[in-house]
């Protein structure tokens, strides 16, 4: 298949079509995938749910279908302030649900990486005024089309028009003070994408984790920089700044505790040793999957679209590459 923007992959679509869930739900959309379809569902029929997280932050989240990442909201004096921003069609759902916590504009908001399931609304957010905050990277790969490979199909993301991008960067945190709190958002090393941040409500005791910590088996966008180690890092970072009380919002599935992003990591670990273990053993990719070193991992984690064979996947073309065996002569005279 010859390169194809998504847009001109998906015929008679009235406006752009949702084409980043998380990545790989996209590229399934992108081919015209019953399954992606089916789980997606319409956009026209998917709703919005509300959920209170403390007094002045709540999540959003879709329901009866696929909104996009989970969104964070903080009201307060200062401002409404929100985190993620779901796909473009959902944009003016988010603005009503939106509207019902305040009469308030969006006054900042942050992108915790690129995918469009987390930045479709930054169009129209960005019009209304909000300011948008991001790690570098992020700025850097909505600025210009980016270019993917996936199940052997060459694809496009269009860049984001200039005003929508994020109009202030950092490389590796910055704090914002509002709504009466210190809110952290701190840059990790390279684990879903390369411009990956969480965001620490300090006071409030909240984490919203972006794609870094999810309900299902995590997506590796390799290349968008992520690594599958790297998530496991990230994870160990948010679990050190977490107590029993700390709620964490996921960047996809319900609202976590420490012990469930505990077991998030662990389900990580289990997978990178075991599928680590089958490599060294050398083993192909094919008669990895064929093994089912995950097996036991589906029901709690897998089920949807992001599949155990993905996780495979990402492991093995995310490893770190081994250093060279040393050259022993080198440094040593040899005389002409």
């Amino acid at each position: 298949m010859t390169t194809k923007t998504i847009l001109e992959m998906i015929p008679r679509t009235p406006q752009p079509p949702a084409f980043a869930l998380g990545l790989t739900a996209a590229c399934l959309l992108a081919l015209g995938s019953a399954p992606a379809r089916a789980q997606m569902g319409d956009p026209s029929k998917v709703t919005l749910k509300t959920t209170p997280v403390t007094a002045s932050i709540s999540m959003i989240e879709g329901v009866n279908g696929f909104a996009g990442g989970n969104v964070g909201v903080s009201i307060g004096d200062d401002g409404v302030f929100i985190i993620d921003d779901e796909l473009q069609p959902m944009t003016p759902k988010l603005k009503s649900a939106l509207a019902a916590l305040s009469k308030k504009p969006v006054r900042f908001l942050v992108n915790t990486h690129w995918h469009s399931d987390h930045t479709g609304g930054n169009p129209a957010l960005a019009a209304a005024g909000a300011v948008i905050v991001a790690q570098e990277n992020v700025r850097k790969r909505l600025s210009v089309d980016q270019f993917r490979e996936f199940m052997g199909n060459k694809m496009t993301f269009p860049a984001l028009p200039p005003a929508a991008l994020p109009v202030i960067t950092f490389a590796e945190d910055i704090t914002l003070h509002l709504n009466g709190d210190e809110i952290h958002v701190v840059h990790v090393p390279p684990a879903h994408t390369d411009g990956d941040a969480f965001v620490h409500f300090k006071k409030a005791n909240v984490i919203h984790a972006g794609d870094l910590i999810t309900g299902h088996y995590p997506v590796v966008d390799v290349d968008g920089g992520g690594q599958y180690e790297g998530m496991i890092t990230a994870t160990d970072k948010i679990l050190a700044l977490a107590d029993d009380a700390t709620k964490i919002i996921p960047g996809h599935g319900a609202l976590m505790t420490k012990a469930d992003a505990t077991a998030w990591r662990q389900m990580l670990v289990d997978a990178r040793d075991r599928i680590a273990k089958l490599v060294a053993s050398k083993k192909t990719a094919d008669e990895i999957k064929a093994a089912k070193p995950l097996a036991d991992l589906d029901a709690r984690w897998g089920g949807g679209m992001i599949s155990a064979d993905m996780v495979i996947d990402a492991v093995i073309k995310s490893a770190p590459a081994k250093s060279a065996a040393p050259d022993k002569g080198k440094g040593k005279h040899h005389p002409k």
